[in-house]
């Protein structure tokens, strides 16, 4: 008996009930109580239709619990004002234990059909891979497996700016031989502080800028060629190290004379000009004015961002695009989203698309920034922790996504690196430890007699494996993997009281009961980690 069918047993028994009552299609939660002991489920239905019908909230809640028998549930409480808990049956928490072993534990039906583009990491080529874009990679990457276990199809896709004023920046730092090498990220920073303190190489760098548009100069696509295909490549390092393979690709190169051909059709209807440029009104949506086309006649990020649409849109028609962001970012995408919505050729594919938009990662110091090359990079922060981890790229790696992915995704983060390595709890290694000790438990249980006592009533940490699924699938309906995050943790933590209380092999025999229960913490802790995009390892 799958956990999902016990909670959608109780929902339509509370939903039959309250029919009978008069309360037909009245909204309502079934829920896990905040505290076990008030039982596996709770329901709000009660409160809900109290006021609908004129009765105590209580009153109410004791006449649906008269009424209600659900397979599976031992007892129906009622509890506070008129919450109503129910309490799963041994049996039931036992069936689902056992279900808990198989590969698809975690999965669900949600999704099932739909095809999902999730848009992230996206860094820009000539630049330095920094601590945002490791954040985006994290948030995004769990996304697009959370809507995997509904059943989706996802698309994974990465938007990179390999046009614009940085790569123009760059390419003349380079050109002109202000740092050693082709260092491109070095270059940008040069490039950058040249732009805005020396005027005559502010010139030169607009010069080159649109040169790079046009493609005009060979010297100039020479340096931008190098530079490009040395940058992406060292992207895909860094990609392998994280877990990730991209589907998609999509360019600045590639959206802009899209995105420029669509703000210039639209000019008079979406689009006026103004002082020289094209800009849309927000404030016509509640928002506020951006520029899509600049004096000098180039797209902005607006246009090119109009322009992706365009070519996500030429991919398929896709039921949910994502788009994960920093939180900066937010005020942004409003706009552009609410213009391309009144624009034909990607006003579907605009109304479909979400965004997710991410805190900061701030250390000692403060926000770091690669304008000024006071940056601490996202390749640099994982080779540090790696040595730190005594060369466990794997512990690192999970160290930051966990960091990363344990609270709601538009929080800032203060990066601790001591306790991102920490195996005391509250963090990637110590999921990962849990689980490498569940799997040596097992390796020990497959050597041991087994024994089959009498099982007593459920534990605490058989009750918390029922709900996995439901956290899965809560998870990729809100978009905030830190909810799987908060449940592995306390999954854990339940894994390591019942280990220190009970000695699971004596004289070299365990039960069949401490086996299941330990494949069961074995394979959710896998199969969460695997959602949240961390390493599982087999030993530590």
């Amino acid at each position: 008996m799958a956990m999902t069918s016990v909670r959608e047993k109780i929902e339509q028994a509370v939903a039959q009930t309250l029919a009978d009552l008069g309360a037909a299609n009245v909204p309502f939660a079934v829920e896990r109580p905040a505290d076990m002991l008030h039982g596996d489920y709770s329901t709000n239905a009660a409160l809900v239709v109290a006021k609908l019908l004129k009765k105590n909230p209580k009153d109410v809640a004791q006449e649906i619990a008269d009424k209600l028998t659900v397979q599976g549930v031992k007892t129906i409480d009622i509890a506070g004002p008129g919450f109503i808990n129910f309490t799963l049956a041994g049996n039931a928490v036992k069936d689902i234990v056992h279900e808990a072993h198989e590969t698809s534990w975690g999965s669900n039906n949600a999704r099932q059909g739909q095809k999902i583009m999730v848009e992230y990491t996206d860094p820009n080529p000539f630049k330095e891979f920094h601590i945002g874009h490791l954040m985006s990679n994290a948030i995004g990457e769990s996304i697009a497996r959370l809507f995997e276990a509904g059943g989706a199809d996802v698309k994974r896709a990465n938007y990179q700016g390999d046009v614009g004023l940085h790569v123009a920046k760059t390419i003349w730092a380079v050109k002109n031989k202000k740092v050693a090498g082709a260092d491109w990220g070095a270059a940008y920073v040069a490039g950058n502080t040249a732009y805005e303190t020396d005027e005559v190489a502010k010139k030169e760098i607009q010069e080159i800028n649109v040169k790079v548009y046009d493609r005009t100069d060979d010297a100039i696509n020479a340096l931008y060629d190098e530079g490009r295909e040395s940058s992406l490549a060292h992207f895909e390092e860094i990609y392998k190290k994280l877990g990730t393979k991209f589907d998609e690709y999509f360019f600045e190169s590639q959206t802009w004379k899209k995105g420029l051909g669509l703000v210039q059709n639209n000019i008079g209807q979406v689009f006026e000009a103004s002082d020289g440029a094209v800009i849309y009104r927000g404030e016509q949506d509640g928002l506020h004015t951006r520029v899509f086309i600049n004096a000098a006649g180039l797209p902005t990020y607006e246009a090119k961002d109009l322009g992706l649409l365009a070519l996500k849109a030429e991919k398929g028609e896709f039921d949910v695009s994502v788009t994960v962001t920093a939180s900066e970012q937010t005020e942004y995408f409003k706009v552009v989203l609410a213009a391309a919505k009144h624009i034909d050729e990607v006003q579907a594919i605009a109304e479909r698309t979400q965004h997710v938009s991410h805190g900061m990662m701030r250390f000692a110091d403060g926000k770091m920034s690669s304008r000024t090359g006071n940056v601490v990079t996202g390749e640099s922060l994982l080779a540090d922790l790696t040595e730190a981890a005594r060369g466990r790229e794997d512990v690192a790696v999970g160290a930051i996504k966990y960091t990363v992915l344990k609270s709601a995704s538009s929080k800032d983060i203060v990066f601790d690196p001591e306790k991102s390595l920490s195996l005391d709890g509250d963090s990637g290694p110590y999921l990962q430890y849990a689980l490498v000790r569940t799997r040596s438990l097992l390796r020990k249980a497959a050597e041991a007699q087994v024994v089959d006592p009498q099982p007593a009533g459920a534990m605490p940490v058989e009750r918390l494996i029922v709900h996995f699924p439901e956290v899965v699938e809560y998870a990729a309906t809100e978009l905030e993997p830190h909810y799987v995050t908060t449940y592995l943790t306390e999954l854990a933590s339940a894994f390591n009281s019942w280990y220190a209380q009970e000695r699971l092999i004596v004289d070299g025999a365990i039960t069949t009961r401490s086996i299941a229960v330990l494949k069961a913490i074995e394979n959710t802790l896998a199969q969460g980690l695997k959602v949240l995009g961390i390493p599982t390892p087999e030993e530590m």
